[in-house]
């Protein structure tokens, strides 16, 4: 009885280490198997992640030179406020002194002015109406020298048969009182001379027809 257990016993080990050394060679394999789906899992992954590693880099690169370019300008701007808070300042300080004087001078001026206007319009005024009666008289002048310098015949003319003489009234009644007579006496010379010819003629004739009887 204690040599066949000890057999038996025997006999189960050699059997169950025959169906262990069947069973390593196939979860050798699977263990490979998945471990390689692994791998190549992880592979993946990390390609996956070191291409978004390097979107993020770039995309960190072009914030960081926006934020860079963001910063220069706010620093021109602040630059570009202090200037202008102390030329501000300075305009504040000496400027505006300077145009209260300037706007009080200017208003005593006005004032000045305001009081010296009733003058200066009537100054004006008189300045205008002897500037006017200069220019009549200059145009007057004018006339008389162009008068002047027109012939006797165009000057006779213009006194005889137009109003628009530079002449007196009497001076024109005048000249065509004289003209009226001179035309009458002419008229009746002409009229003496053309009777006279004719009777002449007539007295030839008679002469004529008496010498040839």
């Amino acid at each position: 009885m204690s040599s066949s257990r000890p057999q038996k016993l025997q006999e189960r080990g050699q059997s169950l280490f025959g169906q262990t050394s069947n069973t390593l060679p196939s979860l050798s394999t699977i263990s490979t198997s998945k471990l390689e789906d692994s791998l190549r899992n992880a592979y993946k992954q990390n390609y996956k992640v070191e291409i978004l590693m390097k979107g993020l880099e770039s995309r960190f690169s072009d914030d960081l030179s926006n934020f860079k370019a963001i910063d220069s300008l706010l620093q021109d701007v602040y630059t570009t406020l202090q200037r202008n808070h102390k030329r501000a300042e300075r305009a504040l300080k000496l400027q505006v002194p300077q145009t209260k004087s300037m706007l009080e001078d200017s208003m005593d001026t006005l004032s000045e002015l305001a009081e010296t206007l009733p003058t200066t319009q009537t100054q004006i005024s008189d300045i205008r109406g002897a500037y006017d009666s200069g220019r009549a008289k200059a145009h007057s002048l004018v006339s008389d020298l162009t008068w002047l310098n027109t012939e006797f015949y165009e000057r006779w003319r213009t006194i005889i048969f137009t109003p628009s003489s530079p002449v007196s009234w009497r001076w024109k009644v005048y000249m065509r009182s004289v003209f009226v007579v001179s035309f009458v006496i002419c008229s009746w010379l002409f009229w003496i001379a053309v009777t006279g010819a004719y009777r002449a003629h007539r007295h030839r004739l008679v002469w004529g027809e008496k010498l040839m009887s």
